[in-house]
């Protein structure tokens, strides 16, 4: 039993950042906007973090630098998509091998170094029950708020005027237009903030997962992110149980590792990679399902008419 309250507890940890970045992109696809750089973007956010990290000592700069980092490259991006109507595949594809050359080019300096662990945040009262205080109450402060987030989106999304003019330029850009909205930069602040929390997950891994700096670390968690908005139906609560249940499957190969379970290592790690394709190929069987729940305007270039 005790093994499966660690589990729990690592599962939420790994669950953590994806989270986080699949927050940040349902806030860009609901929107309209594709955006398949979040890879590159939670490379460059993870070295800008754990630099800042390294040189400052503070976890909170750090993570401020990750997100800027993050929200710096997603505007870029969204110019080129929202004003310069570029392909937004092509433009995501180029982000994120952007980020990968540029993360590792700067992260050369820093692949020797390795921060301090991290104090883990702790609820007095809470962290002391047998086996759930340690798997639940005694992770670091940015795992609580991701789920805060999730909440918070949530509310924004369908308890706000703002979240509701969100949502219908994500459905019909023209008939927002029409109405006067800004359809433009409205996209474009949608776009910046996912890259934004992209960013803090990225930070995240690199400042208190790990926590140290390896090239090409965040190794496919981006495009899992991307994955984890459509299995939840770009639902935020959905989004934060799919992010632990995928965080579970990483766990378990470690765990399975550790139990000395007779596969090959290769097998094991391919367990979450190989999660999100039954999960793809399992949502693309019903069609209908996921028209109805897409924004229809998602990848779609957006002319107003003046």
């Amino acid at each position: 039993m005790d093994a499966v309250f660690l589990l729990l507890g690592a599962s939420i940890d790994a669950g953590t950042a994806l989270a986080l970045a699949s927050l940040g992109l349902l806030l860009n696809e609901r929107a309209g906007v594709l955006n398949l750089g979040a890879e590159g973007i939670m490379l460059v956010a993870a070295i800008a973090g754990f630099a800042t990290a390294f040189h400052t000592g503070s976890d909170v700069v750090a993570f401020f630098a990750g997100a800027l980092a993050g929200a710096a490259l997603a505007a870029a991006f969204g110019v080129l998509v929202i004003w310069l109507h570029t392909n937004q595949y092509a433009t995501g594809l180029a982000l994120s091998l952007f980020g990968a050359g540029f993360s590792a080019f700067v992260g050369i300096d820093y692949t020797q170094v390795k921060l301090s662990e991290r104090t883990p945040f702790t609820l007095p009262g809470l962290q002391d029950i047998p086996a759930l205080g340690p798997a639940l109450f005694r992770h670091h402060y940015l795992v609580y708020l991701a789920v805060a987030l999730a909440a918070a989106v949530s509310w924004f999304l369908f308890r706000t005027r703002a979240g509701l003019v969100l949502r219908a330029i994500g459905e019909s850009p023209e008939s927002a237009h029409a109405l006067g909205y800004p359809v433009r930069r409205i996209r474009l602040a949608a776009v910046a903030t996912g890259g934004a929390l992209s960013g803090l997950a990225g930070a995240f891994i690199s400042v208190v997962y790990t926590p140290l700096w390896v090239e090409g670390m965040i190794a496919g968690k981006g495009w899992i992110a991307l994955a984890l908005t459509t299995f939840a139906t770009w639902r935020p609560w959905r989004v934060l149980l799919g992010a632990y249940l995928f965080g579970g499957v990483t766990m378990l190969q470690l765990h399975l590792q550790g139990e000395g379970v007779a596969l090959p290592i290769q097998l094991l790690t391919l367990l979450p990679y190989l999660a999100t394709i039954v999960v793809l190929v399992l949502i693309s069987r019903d069609q209908k399902w996921i028209v109805v729940n897409m924004p229809a305007s998602l990848g779609k270039p957006f002319s107003p008419r003046t």
